[in-house]
C-alpha cells in the first residue's frame, strides 16, 4: 500500500478560533496522543484534516462503530487463490508508516476493542500483532488522535479513564456567531445575509438542547441548508428539509423550530 494515497493535498478550508492548532502542534511534536471532544458537526473532523495537511503528513481515518473489533484497527489474515496472506488494519498501517491515525467517535467501538491502543499511547509506543507474534514498534512520526461527544456520553458508551489518562484533550464548541457565519459564508458561497440568518436560527435552536433536542442545530447542517438555497431553494425549504426534519422526528419540537426559522428569516 503507498502510505502517498493518505496524504492531503489541498489547504482544507479551516478556520482556527483559539489557540487548538498550536496546542496539537505541540502535542505531535512530543508524541502525546490528542482527544477531541465535542458537539456533532462542530469541526473536529475538519480540524485533523487541516492538521495533516499542515504537517505534511498521511491521514489514515477510522468511522468506529459498536461491531469494530480489534482485528478491524489491527489486522487479519485473509484468503486469495494462492492461500493466506496478512492484511494490516488502518492502525497498524499508520503505526508502520509515520501517519497520523484518527479514531472518530472512538466510544461507539467496544471497550474491549479500545484497549488495543494502550500500548501504543504510552512511552513503549508499540503494537502487538498477536495473530502474526509481531511487536510494532510505531514509527517516530505516528500519531494518534481520537474524537467523540461528550453530550452522548453514557455508562455504557464512555472511555476507561485508563484509556482517557493516555491523552491531552481539545475542547471543541461550536463558533463564535461571527466566525462560524464566515465559515458557512465560505462552505457554501453564499451571501453574508443568508449565512448570518442561518446562524441566527442554530444560535437559538442550541438554546433547546434538552427540552426536546439532544442538541441544537450543527454547524455542517447549516452548511446543507446553504447549500440547498444556493441551488434554488427558497431559504424556508431549505432549513425544512436540513435542518428541521433532520434533526428531530417529534412535532412539537419541529413547530418550535419552525416558529424559531421564520422570525429568523
Amino acid at each position: 500500500m503507498d502510505i502517498a494515497e493518505f496524504l492531503i493535498t489541498q489547504k482544507p478550508n479551516y478556520i482556527n478560533v483559539g489557540d487548538e492548532t498550536d496546542l496539537f502542534e505541540a502535542a505531535f511534536t512530543n508524541k502525546i496522543p490528542v482527544m477531541l471532544k465535542g458537539p456533532t458537526g462542530c469541526g473536529k473532523t475538519r480540524f485533523v484534516e487541516y492538521m495533516a495537511w499542515f504537517l505534511k503528513k498521511p491521514l489514515v481515518t477510522v468511522s468506529c462503530h459498536e461491531d469494530m473489533t480489534a482485528a478491524d484497527l489491527v489486522g487479519r489474515y485473509l484468503l486469495n487463490n494462492d492461500g493466506t496472506f496478512w492484511h494490516d488494519g488502518p492502525l497498524t498501517i499508520a503505526a508502520r508508516n509515520g501517519a497520523i491515525c484518527y479514531l472518530d467517535e472512538v466510544v461507539e467501538a467496544r471497550q474491549d476493542t479500545t484497549v488495543v491502543i494502550h500500548s501504543i499511547t504510552d512511552d513503549r509506543r508499540v503494537l502487538p500483532i498477536e495473530k502474526k507474534g509481531e511487536l510494532l514498534k510505531a514509527d517516530d512520526d505516528f500519531h494518534l488522535v481520537v474524537s467523540y461527544n461528550p453530550g452522548y456520553q453514557s455508562v455504557v458508551k464512555d472511555l476507561k479513564e485508563s484509556t482517557k489518562q493516555r491523552f491531552c484533550a481539545l475542547d471543541f464548541e461550536y463558533p463564535a456567531n461571527e466566525v462560524e457565519t464566515n465559515i458557512v459564508c465560505s462552505e457554501a458561497d453564499v451571501e453574508l445575509e443568508i449565512a448570518s440568518s442561518l446562524v441566527k436560527i442554530a444560535d437559538k435552536s442550541r438554546n433547546l438542547k434538552g427540552a426536546g433536542l439532544n442538541e441544537g442545530v450543527s454547524t455542517r447542517m447549516l452548511i446543507h441548508a446553504a447549500k440547498l438555497s444556493k441551488n434554488g431553494l427558497s431559504l424556508l425549504s431549505a432549513c425544512e428539509v436540513a435542518l428541521v426534519n433532520a434533526i428531530t422526528d417529534d412535532q412539537e419540537v419541529r413547530k418550535a423550530l419552525r416558529t424559531t426559522i421564520s422570525a429568523c428569516i
